[in-house]
C-alpha cells in the first residue's frame, strides 16, 4: 500500500517535495525536468504496489529492485543517509516477502 500512496503523492506533493530527493545526475541521464521525472517515478511506484498486491512473488522483486535504485540515488546525492538506511531495511523486507510468497497461487 505504501508504494501506491507514495506514487500518487508524486503527483500532488502533499507529503513532501519529492524532487529534493533526486540526485542531479538522474536528470542528466534522463533529460527531463525533476518534476516530470517524478511523475514517471510515481507511475512506477503505483505499478509496483499493485504488483505486490496481485502477484507478491514478482511484485516483491520489483519493489526490491526499485528500492535499490532509490538507495543508489540517495547515496549519489550524498545526503539523506537515514532514508537510504530505512530503504535498505525495506529492501530486505521485500526480499523476505519474495521468499515467503508461494511460487504459484492456486
Amino acid at each position: 500500500m505504501a508504494p501506491i500512496i507514495f506514487g500518487v503523492d508524486k503527483f500532488t506533493n502533499l507529503l513532501t517535495d519529492w524532487t529534493m530527493y533526486l540526485a542531479p545526475v538522474a536528470t542528466s541521464v534522463i533529460p527531463l525536468p525533476a518534476h516530470s521525472f517524478m511523475y514517471i517515478v510515481g507511475v512506477v511506484e503505483i505499478i509496483a504496489g499493485l504488483a505486490v498486491a496481485v502477484r507478491p512473488r514478482f511484485g516483491s522483486l520489483l519493489v526490491a529492485v526499485w528500492l535499490l535504485g532509490i538507495i543508489v540515488n540517495l547515496l549519489v546525492l550524498g545526503s539523506y543517509f537515514d532514508v537510504a538506511l530505512r530503504d535498505f531495511g525495506l529492501l530486505v523486507g521485500a526480499l523476505a516477502l519474495n521468499r515467503l510468497s508461494p511460487a504459484k497461487i492456486r
